[in-house]
Order: C-alpha cells, then structure tokens, then sequence
C-alpha cells in the first residue's frame, strides 16, 4: 500500500520539500484514513474545473504514471497497524508537528527505495521469461512475452479522436479487427486511473476498479498481457476456471482493494454484482470488448440490465466503453441493431470521422470469388451404410452418421469414412460408453440393468467394426467421389500460393471441428511444397472424436504460425474472434460466414500488405450468392449509417428504447437484500440454486477418524451412519425441473435432492418454459433465503468442504538451485583420528583380472583404525579397453601394533604419496586417517580367519623404511646397472614424468640424440640427456654451470608412464590408450623410487579405489541420519546424481560427471512407486470417513516433493549427495597438512555444490528403493517401510515394520454385513474366474459399484476408495515385476511399459 497522508495541508508540506516531486505525493490513503463518503455520495461529488480536466496523451516519454513514482511501503495486513496510526490523533485529523512530517517524509523516501528494488527484480523476471524457452513458460508468461512491445507509441489520428470522445461520453468504438481498438481502451484506462488516483488522494473518495469485460477465457489472458505491459497500476485476471466460485466475500474484496483494474469474463462481474461483493458505485469503468455480444441474456446484458439500468443516480453509473468490428452479429436490420446496441450499453456508436486516414492506416485484402462445381447430393457410403444398418439407434453413432452423410456431398468419400477412424477410434469408443453410462444411470436413478450393458456392448462392437474396415490411407482424386470438387478446388489453390514460397501465412476458416481435423489430416497426405499445416480449434469439448485442445495448446500453435513453422491453419470460428493472430495475407472462406460481423472479424486476419480474401463460392448456388451479397450491403448500410452520426450528436431517443429493453424485465420478478444489496433476478436464480446445490455433495467439516458408538466403544467413523455424503446418494446432485402447462400457460416444479432442507417450489405461469424455469428456481431461492440456507450474500451457508492443503503448493520449484556444503571425507576418518593407534584393520585389495593392467600387480591394503564393511567390486578402466573389478576384502581381526611398525607403514604411506602423486605432507602419525601396507603376492585371504600380520609383506615395508625421506636412492658412478633395472623412476623437477626403467642400454650416450621420435608432451630432443632433464626451468638455468652433468652417466632404457587421471571412467581419449611410451633417460637427476614396480602398478589404482570407497562411506552415514541399513552399492547409488539433468531421462546430459556408476533415477523410479503403495495403505486403513479426493490430498501431503525436500534439510541430506566425479586433488589423508603438490583447501569452491530442490526430493525416493531392493531376496520390506515413516515424517505413516499396517485397519459394519443373494453370487462368479475365495463378498461388491449408484440401495460404497488403495498396489506389482525383469531399462522405458501392464 502506498503512504498515508490525511490532508492538503500535509501535501503542500511535501510540495515545498526540494526532493520530492509533486508526482511523488500522489499517495494512496488506507482504508482508515480516508473520508467515508456517504451511501449517495457520486464517484465525482464536486465539479471539475477545466484545468483537472485537462489530459495529454500518454506516451512513453512522458512523466511516469503515478505507480511508477509513487513510493509504496509494506502493506499493512491482519493484526498491524499502519504507520499513521503511530502517529498521536486529535480529533479527526493526525497532529501534524514538525518531527511527525519529517518522520512521514523519511517514511515515503524509505518506501521509494524498497519500490525501486521491487522494480529492479521486476525487470529480472521478464528477463527470465524473455530467456525461456516458450514450451516451459506459463500461460501468462506465455501470453506476456509474446505481447512484450509495448502497444502504446505512436497513437493515429483516428484512435485520438475516439479517446477523446471516450473520455466525454459513453461510446461504442466501431472499428475493424486490427485497427487498435485495445489501445484506445488503454488509453482511456490510463485517463481513468489518474482521475481514480486524483479522486482518491486529494478528495478521500472511496477507491473504485475499473473492469475490462471480455467474452470468453482465451480474451482474460490475452487482453491481461495487453494492460499489464501498458498499465502501470496494479491489474489481475479472473475466470470460471480458477475455481472462483468457492471465494468468499472477503476474498473478493481484498483483490479489488488490491488491483486497480480486473480482466474477467462477464459472468465473474455479473456474480460478484449479484452477491453483492462489489457495488456499481464503486466501479468507475465499464470496458465492453466483443461489445455486439450484448443482447438478450448474456452476462453483458444482464450487468446493464439488472444493475446500470437500474441504477437511477446518474453519478454513480461507471462510464462504459464498448469495441467491436460490427454491432451487428446475426442476420438482422443493421440500423435497427446498433440502435439496440446503443441502448443496451447507454452508449453511442462511435467510428473514425474520416474513414479514409483508417482504411490507411488498416490494410485491405484484396476480395475474390472462386467457384468449385455443383457438389454431389448426400449419400451413404459402403462403411455408412454398414453402420445404419446395424448402430443407427446409438446416439454417438447417430451424430457421426448424420456429419458423415453431409461429407460424402461437401469433402468426399475420404473425409466421410474417416471420420469413423476419428469418433470411434480406442480411447474415444471409452469417453462414449463412459457418457453413456453416466447419462443412463442419471435418467434411471442410479439403477443398473441389463438394457445398459447391452449398449455399452453395441458401442463397443461399433468401435471394432471400425477398426477393421479397410481405410483408403491416401486421398486419391482419379477415384470417383473420393474428394468433392469444393476440395479439390482448394488443393489447387493450396498448391498454386505455397508452391513458390513458405512465406505465405494462410488460415482456411471452416464451420466444424470434424471438417477442420479432416482437411488437416487429408492435407497431411498430400504433397504441396512448402505446406506446414496446424489446427485452430475452441477448447470447449463437443462431440465424439472432438480434440481437447487447451488453451495454451492454442497460444503455442499461433506462436508456430508466427515464427513460420506452421504456415496454414485450418480454423473454426475461435479464429475469427478472441486469439490475437499474426498478419496473414490469404484467407480462405472455405466454409462461408452467416453473420456480417464473421465477415468482417475473418477479413481482418488478412492484415498483411497485398493479402487476399476468398470466398469459395458453389456454382449457382443462390445461397452462396445472397450470402456474399448480404455482407457487402450489410457493411456498406453501416458504413454509411457511421459515416452520417453528427459529431456533437447526442443520445437521442435511448430513454424510450431504454424503456423497451426493460419492459420484459418488469413482469420478472427481483429480490434485494436490505443489508448486503445482493440482488437475485430471475436469470441469477438458476446460478444461484445451482451452486446451492452443489454444496449439498459436501459436509460442511471433515469427520473424525472414529466415532462414540451407543455402547461407548469407539468405531470407524464409516462404520457409522457418517457415511461421505457423496457416497451415499451417488448421483452427482443438481436440481430437477418438472414443466407442466395449465391455460397455455407454463408452471414449472423445482425439485432438489433428499438432503436438501426444502424439497420443492412451484414458480408462476409464464408464457415460456425458459421463463417458467426461471420462475421455480427464484421461487427456491427465496424460501431458501427464508430459511437461512442462503446467506445475506446469496451464498449457501453449507460450505463447500475442501481437503487441508488441497490447493496447497506442494510441488517444487525445478530451476531453483540452492548452495549446500558438500562433504568430501567421511566422518569415519575424523573420528578415528587424535592418537598413536594401538590396534589396527586390514582391508586388502586386488584385481580380479591382474593381467588385464599389464604389468604384474601387487594387493595393497588400506589400514584404518576401525574395521571397514565389506565393499562391491569397483569397476576399473585400464589401458586398451581393457577392465577389471577391485576386490575388497576386509579382515575382521585386528592387527596390533608398536609406534615402530606404525612408523614404518607411515613411511611406506607418505612414499606412495610423494613418488606416485607427487604429493608430500608433513610427518603426523596421530592425525593420519589411514595408510597403505603391501600385501603378499598370490597369498589365499579368508577374511574371518587370516591374520593380519601374515598378510603384509614386510619386506618391502622395511626396504622402503630403509630408503626413506631422509635416505632417498639416487645414482651414483658406482651403482652398478643391474640396480637401475626394473625400478619405478620419478622426474623431481616435473611431477607428471614418471617411468619404469628397462635396462641400461651401453651403445648410447648421454649426449647421443634421442632415438624414438613419438613421445608426448612439449620436450626438448635435442639429446637424451636434455630430455632427461626437462624439467621447469628458463633457458638460462639450462646452460648454467651447476646444472652440469657426467657425460658418461649410463642411458637407461624405459618408458614413459601416461598421466591417467581416471580410472573409473573408460579410455576415451585415443591418445591416451598407450600406456607407457618408451624412451631413454639418464638417471643422474632422477630419483629412483623405493617401491617395488607391483606396487607402483597397483598404487596408480589407489586414487580410483579410495575415491569410490570414501564414496560408500559418505553415503552410509547419509543413510544413518535416516536409522536406516542399506547396502552400500543401493546406498551410493540412490545418492549419486552425475549431470544436471539427471531426472531428464533420455535428454541429452549437461555437464556429465564421468565415472560415477550408477545414477539415482533407476532407484527413485521405484522408490517413489513403493511410496506411493506404503502412504496409501495406512490412509485407506485410517480414514474411512473420507472420500477418494481426500485420500489424494492426504497422500499428496506425504509424498509431495516439497514435505521430501523439509524432511531431507531439517537432517542435512544435501551435503551427502554426490555429484561430482574423482579428481586426484581430491585424493588425500584428511587432516594433515600438504606441503608440496595439489589438494583442496578449506575455502575450496569443492567443499560446496549447487543442488536443485527436486534433485533433493528424488534422492529421498531413491533411499526408499535402496531400502526395498537391499532386502529383495528375503522378501523383506521392513526397512522400506522404517525407510517412508523417516522420509515423510507424518503421523499418518507412523509404522517401521510391513506387518503393523493389518492392525491399523478395522472392518466396518457395512463390510461384516450379512451379504444378499447377488452379492453372493457376483463372488461365486469371480472365485471361478480368478481361484480366490472371498472372504467378504460386500467388500468385493464395493469394488463393481459405480460412484453413481446410490448408497441407499445396498449399503455398499462405490469402488473409488478401493480403487485409491488398489492403483498404488498395481504400480507397485507392475514396477517391481519390470525392475527385476529389465534391470538396464531407464525409467522412461519403465514407465512407458508400465503403463502398457496397466491396459
């Protein structure tokens, strides 16, 4: 809300301050500061002097709207007080000193910077919107981001002169589609709410909203996006469809008080007037768009006659402003219909004074005519005749039979037998028979018979008749009749205006949604050039084979057809009126229009320069003729009737048309309530009941889980007569009404369900059954009123009851990605750690294939000071494709130790570190997590009875001990050359060289030139002895003396090791396939390394085995938070996520991790279904008082992904997943200190990583699966379910073991009942199909009874809440059998097959 200043004595102190503009004292008062104008007080109470009513067009350079500059503070809610009301009173008015207006200064500039920073985050979002693909926005951002230009530039003459005239009086701008109506209602909006900020500010008035109206949904977002890039108030949009209907009075006013300007259907406005949650005196604007839709019983017309009209104070009528293309839309006198039109609205019609600066400013397509020969009469084709004979008396089949007989004479045999394929095919033969079946059970009561069973079968048998007849796929024109001459024409035509370019934009207007889908699919098979075809059709459902096409399917497809990748549409009627689509330059009537206001709205598609408009025309068809001539003269007579209305001409002559609009209204009766001003006409009656109804299927609070019975035991609360109301009557509820005819005359009978409190009303004789209907619902309502179940506002006073959280947000966002620290060391090590060991844990190491590494290997073992678990076989990639698995063996007993022997495997450690990873760190035995020992060669390891000792081989721990920091080996002139054979040889001075040494070869020198020509890497060649010693040093320091070296220093033959980083990851660089490189070197500078060649082979693996062994420990202790015991390969895997976009499965990965085994998804795919399974069954045991709605909310609460993601943070999860693949800086002994070489350090960007919330909630599930599939061949679901109670953390679920979810379910007494005979029988029946006996044929019952059969009738509730319960125990057989039996499937598969198990 805006600052609050009480009065004009306030707004000159702001005027006078040199820092504020007077823009900026613009503020908007608070409800309790303002000047309660009295009941009668007008919207404008005082005149206005000519200067306020001066107004200069809006443009983009002018002053910012007061929106803009006027700084706005926190708004004040429920249980605050604003910060006037601080301020001391006296009287009527705040005291206003000094310090109080400097502290309401400091208060507004305060206010302006929070604004700007909400300004500024504005911008950052329509950034994002402009940055996002459009399949992934909203609608309204869809719909915003394809009207981002602003519409407000450059006004033309005409569309001045009309807001001009639209700020005078109320008028009806007549204008042709794409002339700018909108932007004159933008301007007039902008010219109303400056007035509305003014009338507010300085007079106190009583804020008012201004209304845009349009016709229908697709208008709500699109003229939305329209006023929200060009309005800077604050604006918001409502229709049916968001649920509207169950907002209360409060709720209403808060949005009105809230946003200065609402887009709606007419409907909305027409039900909050009714209702009373918004007066007519507190509008201000009235905008009318599609105003020719105001006639008869429309919402237009009924917010003018049951509220404008009747309205008898002048001042407090909002101005109105009304946009067509035509006032006329039927076949009526055009004069005679805008006379009406003006009456209806209290407008006048209003057009461009000098037509020819529009038809500039508009361009005109260029009109033809072409003719297509006479069409063949209607007649039955074989398959329609096939279908006659047999189905005519089914209602679908009656309808298609009925459109395909028509298509036989205007689109040919083709389209006629097609449409069978479209209204009968699978899944439409299902929506028919479910239609059929509701429609049925309805007019029978609820009863089920054999004549229903039989339909359901014909249906069906149509559907297969169908799907066996031979189609012609292809549409052949050599065949006779195949395709009607009006078709053909257009296939020419098509062919002549695509056949140069695809620039070409063309829409084919037709009357049918059969006839569009039918022209698409036929013209799919045909080969025009450049031809890209897309379909325009309502989102309202019609007949059988009808596509459901939404709303946003709509706006992507004009999104396809303005950037070309649809470039012919065929359209319906929604073309003509409502979407806003780009310039076309063909349009093609192929269906000719019935009204001249389809003319004209189709004709203005062709916006494009040189478009063209045609009219296909049947040869001598005086029809066709008339139709074409009746719009030209129809156009001209209003053109000619606009062009004659004088330019100061008043309303003359509305008071008596005025008087004939309402004369049919004086004979209805109306109701006002005397304290809210609800007001019920006849027309409102039949919404009225209707909702009340509705309500009836609702308990007004949700029932308890149990109930006290007579006997003062407690029982479930459906065992008692609390049965779900719905559940018990079935049928959806709606009221009956019974027409019967006394005198000529038409009484209507109301009746409403049994557990309405009245049962029926009788309403008046009328002349007409609409009228008598309208009649007996009023009635109803009155006594409704009476009794109190209709309350002041016209609302039933029996709420509708919805679920806790039922529109609660319960999903999460899918871009938010959030910072967590990332654990890189298990807690295993920093825990062990403090002290000199006393007792220490071998966990040996080989390969299972040795030969596989190429070079003879050496088992090492990893020495901890606690015992290991035992591991998986880590996969290991080696040279030239080659691959073996790591095996880990942990030895239970301990080794025990002496600082000596802890010193020696110290020193063996510290060497594997600096010789193999040119790593060295300090000397720090208690702060040491682990270390290395060597283990002995083809030594048989028994984990439970070896002893650790006779494991190691100590001899190469005491020759390592030996030549140690201190004592390293280096050559000198008298080592002989055998000891320079087969060592492991380092590069000081460039860590990345690394060598096994051959022989010494005596027929080189040191200064001989190299002999092999394809090493790797930048080294110099001009002599072995300068490749010997390249390492990092500058020219100079080459040629200087003291690095002078004995020139008959031997040349050692050996080659050189390959820099592998990744042994977890295959070979994929090709250069890097060889291994080792063989070259010659001199030994006088290099260090000849302690360790054996076996070891040295095995310790390159070491940062592979350790990375992944510290990967499984992290992961188990992520499992711990949860008490959870989980194998630890299931364990990483359900915490492993190697891409960004992991969970899209089959998309190409962004920023793979390689290495990293298996990903999360496999496991959340069947962690999520067991979840699903195990949070039903606790539901459906517990709350038998609910109905299936609620068992879906009550789920939804457990398993959504946001209570997943609460439960994961409020322990710490996201710090264990692993996301990031090895590195060998990440390979070292936590918690000493690196002295040479690279590490991670504390402030490391790798200690955090980025995790997006759904990633977090996948992981969640995956864990689910680990528990469940690390029990699998036990059969053990025990830890899965510990797994679900931990993850959802609700009361709900509050079981850890599979067997405490029977004791949860008590039976009711329906269930125990004695079962009736057919009952019996129906169990009888299935035991023979199925070989299972029922214990409880009611129970079985309950799963063949439909929702809509009554309650009443068997005591058995329908099959929805089984239905709940037996969907998730489905999933999970059908995910579980496929699991197992695919176990290299990715969910996608998984998911698609399963849905395959379930047909």
């Amino acid at each position: 809300m805006a600052a609050k200043i009480a009065d004009e004595e306030d707004l000159m102190e702001f005027d006078s301050d040199p820092y504020l503009t007077p823009d900026s004292t613009m503020t908007q008062p608070s409800p309790s500061s303002q000047s309660s104008p009295s009941h009668n007080q007008s919207s404008i109470s005082e005149p206005v002097t000519e200067e306020e009513t001066q107004y200069s067009l809006p443009t983009l350079k002018e002053t910012p709207s007061p929106k803009a500059s006027v700084p706005e503070v926190e708004e004040v809610g429920v249980g605050q007080e604003s910060d006037e009301e601080l301020l001391p009173q006296t009287g009527d008015h705040p005291v206003r000193s000094i310090s109080e207006r400097k502290k309401a200064r400091k208060m507004v500039f305060s206010s302006w910077i929070a604004q700007h920073a909400a300004t500024v985050t504005k911008e950052r979002v329509r950034e994002i919107v402009e940055n996002t693909e459009e399949p992934f926005l909203s609608i309204r951002n869809l719909m915003s981001k394809q009207e981002s230009n602003v519409i407000i530039s450059d006004p033309r003459e005409y569309q001045v002169e009309l807001f001009e005239k639209a700020k005078q009086q109320n008028i009806i701008a007549v204008l042709d589609t794409g002339s700018g109506k909108t932007l004159i209602a933008v301007l007039l909006l902008r010219y109303m709410l400056d007035r509305e900020l003014e009338n507010r500010q300085l007079r106190g008035y009583k804020p008012k909203t201004s209304f845009f109206l349009v016709d229908c949904v697709t208008l709500v977002f699109q003229q939305f996006a329209v006023l929200e890039c060009n309005l800077d108030q604050n604006i918001e949009r409502f229709c049916g469809e968001m649920g509207c209907d169950l907002w209360s009075k409060s709720v209403w006013q808060q949005l009105f008080k809230d946003n200065m300007v609402v887009v709606c259907t007419a409907e909305i406005l027409y039900q909050c007037l009714m209702h009373s949650f918004i007066s007519l005196d507190e509008i201000n604007l009235l905008i009318f768009d599609e105003a020719h839709h105001a006639k008869k019983n429309h919402a237009y017309a009924r917010i003018m006659k049951d509220f404008y009209m009747l309205e008898l104070n002048l001042e407090k009528r909002p101005k109105v402003f009304g946009m067509t293309a035509s006032p006329v839309d039927a076949k009526q006198d055009v004069v005679e219909a805008a006379k009406q039109l003006e009456a209806m609205l209290d407008c006048q019609i209003a057009t461009a004074a000098d037509l020819s600066l529009l038809r500039m400013s508009v361009s005109r397509p260029k009109e033809s005519a072409i003719t297509y020969k006479r069409l063949r009469p209607a007649y039955l084709t074989p398959l329609c005749a096939r279908l006659k004979e047999t189905f005519e008396d089914l209602e679908s089949v009656r309808r298609v039979l009925a459109f395909s007989m028509r298509a036989t004479s205007e689109l040919g045999e083709w389209c006629a037998d097609h449409v069978w394929r479209i209204a009968l095919k699978e899944e439409e033969a299902r929506k028919i028979e479910r239609k059929t079946e509701r429609l049925y059970i309805t007019a029978s009561e609820g009863r089920f018979s054999g004549a229903l069973d039989a339909e359901l079968d014909r249906i069906r048998k149509a559907q297969q008749f169908v799907d066996r007849w031979n189609f012609l796929e292809t549409p052949n024109a050599s065949l006779p009749n195949n395709i009607s001459s009006k078709v053909s024409l257009l296939i020419q035509y098509l062919q002549l205006i695509f056949r140069k370019s695809s620039s070409t934009r063309c829409i084919i207007f037709v009357k049918r949604r059969y006839t569009a889908r039918l022209l698409a699919e036929m013209f799919s098979r045909i080969d025009i050039p450049n031809l890209k075809l897309g379909l325009l059709i309502g989102t309202r459902p019609g007949d059988a084979g009808d596509l459901k096409i939404s709303f946003r399917q709509q706006v992507l497809t004009l999104r396809d057809f303005k950037e070309g990748s649809i470039n012919c549409l065929f359209a319906t009627s929604i073309a003509e009126e409502g979407l806003d689509i780009p310039d076309c330059n063909v349009i093609v009537r192929f269906d000719l229009y019935a009204t001249l206001i389809q003319y004209i709205q189709s004709r203005g598609r062709a916006r494009h320069a040189e478009s063209q408009y045609i009219h296909m025309l049947e040869e001598n068809n005086m029809l066709h003729i008339q139709a074409l001539r009746d719009v030209r003269s129809g156009e001209d007579v209003m053109r000619r009737f606009c062009e004659a209305l004088p330019a100061d001409r008043l309303l003359q002559g509305n008071d008596c048309n005025l008087e004939s609009v309402l004369a049919k209204e004086k004979s209805m009766r109306r109701y006002t309530e005397p304290e809210t001003g609800a007001t019920l006409t006849y027309t409102s009656s039949l919404v009225v009941l209707a909702h009340y109804v509705s309500c009836l299927e609702y308990l007004d609070k949700p029932k308890t889980s149990a109930t006290t019975s007579t006997n003062g035991h407690e029982t479930p609360a459906a065992a008692s007569t609390n049965q779900p109301q719905h559940e018990r009557n079935g049928i959806m509820l709606q009221p009956n009404y019974f027409m019967t005819t006394e005198n000529k005359r038409f009484i209507c009978e109301v009746v409403l369900p049994e557990q309405a409190p009245i049962r029926s009303a009788v309403g008046r004789p009328a002349s007409t059954k609409a009228i008598a209907k309208r009649s007996a619902a009023f009635e109803m309502c009155i006594q409704l009123r009476k009794g109190d179940h209709l309350d002041g506002n016209l609302i039933s006073t029996r709420r509708r009851f919805i679920p806790a959280n039922a529109n609660a947000m319960l999903a999460v966002n899918l871009k938010k990605r959030t910072e967590y620290g990332a654990k890189l060391k298990p807690r295993l090590w920093e825990d062990s750690r403090g002290c000199f060991p006393k007792k220490l844990y071998l966990t040996v190491f080989k390969l299972a294939e040795p030969e596989n590494l190429l070079r003879p290997s050496q088992p090492l073992a990893l020495v901890t000071r606690t015992p290991l678990p035992n591991f998986p076989p880590i996969n290991l990639h080696l040279p030239l494709d080659k691959t073996s698995q790591a095996l880990s063996i942990s030895i239970t007993s301990c080794l025990n130790v002496t600082e000596s022997i802890v010193s020696t495997l110290n020193n063996f450690t510290r060497c594997i570190w600096r010789d193999i990873y040119a790593k060295t760190f300090e000397d720090n035995i208690p702060q040491m997590s682990y270390w290395f020992a060597p283990i002995l060669k083809d030594v048989v390891i028994d984990n439970h009875s070896a002893v650790p000792a006779s494991l190691i081989d100590w001899d190469v721990l005491r020759y390592t001990d030996l030549h140690n920091f201190e004592n390293p080996i280096k050559w000198t002139v008298n080592m002989p050359d055998t000891e320079l054979e087969d060592r492991f040889v380092v590069d000081p001075g460039q860590g990345a060289r690394r060598f096994y040494s051959a022989k010494v070869n005596s027929t080189l020198r040191p200064n001989d030139q190299v002999p092999c020509q394809d090493l790797q890497g930048n080294v110099s060649m001009e002599s072995i002895l300068e490749f010997s010693r390249n390492y990092k040093r500058s020219p100079s320091e080459k040629r200087s003396p003291k690095w002078e070296e004995d020139p008959n220093q031997p040349v050692v033959q050996a080659h050189l090791i390959s820099h592998r980083r990744n042994w977890l990851d295959s070979w994929n660089d090709s250069t890097s396939k060889d291994p080792e490189i063989p070259c010659y070197i001199c030994p006088q500078r290099m260090h000849i390394s302690s360790l054996p060649i076996p070891v040295v082979a095995m310790g390159y693996l070491l940062s592979a085995i350790i990375h992944r062994i510290e990967s499984h420990l992290i992961t188990l202790e992520a499992c711990d938070l949860f008490g959870l015991t989980v194998r630890s390969d299931l364990a990483l895997e359900a915490m492993t996520k190697d891409s960004d976009n992991t969970e899209e499965h089959r998309s190409e990965q962004i920023h793979v991790q390689r290495g990293m085994g298996k990903n999360y998804e496999r496991l959340e795919f069947i962690g999520d279904c067991f979840l699903k399974m195990a949070t039903s069954i606790p539901i459906y045991a517990t709350q038998q008082d609910h109905d299936e709605f609620q068992y879906h909310v009550a789920r939804m609460e457990m398993i959504c992904n946001k209570n997943l993601l609460e439960t994961a943070l409020k322990l710490g999860l996201p710090e264990y997943i692993r996301d990031r693949g090895m590195t060998r800086t990440g390979f070292y002994p936590q918690g000493i200190k690196l002295l040479v070489g690279k590490g991670i350090t504390p402030t490391s960007a790798a200690q955090k990583h980025s995790l997006g919330d759904k990633t977090i909630a996948d992981v969640c599930e995956a864990l689910i699966g680990a528990a469940l599939l690390s029990y699998h061949d036990t059969k053990d679901m025990d830890m899965a379910v510990k797994a679900v109670s931990k993850m959802v953390s609700n009361k709900v679920h509050a079981v850890n073991k599979w067997s405490e979810y029977w004791p949860l379910y008590v039976k009711p007494p329906w269930q125990l009942a004695t079962a009736t005979a057919s009952q019996l029988d129906l169990a009888a029946q299935i035991e023979r199909k199925h070989k299972y006996h029922f214990r409880y044929p009611r129970l079985l019952r309950s799963a063949f009874m439909h929702p809509s059969y009554p309650f009443l009738y068997e005591k058995v509730p329908s099959y929805q809440r089984l239905e709940f319960l037996g969907d998730a125990l489905l999933d999970m057989a059908c995910i579980n059998f496929l699991y197992h039996r695919h176990p290299d499937k990715d969910p996608q598969w998984l998911t698609e097959h399963k849905a395959r198990s379930d047909v």
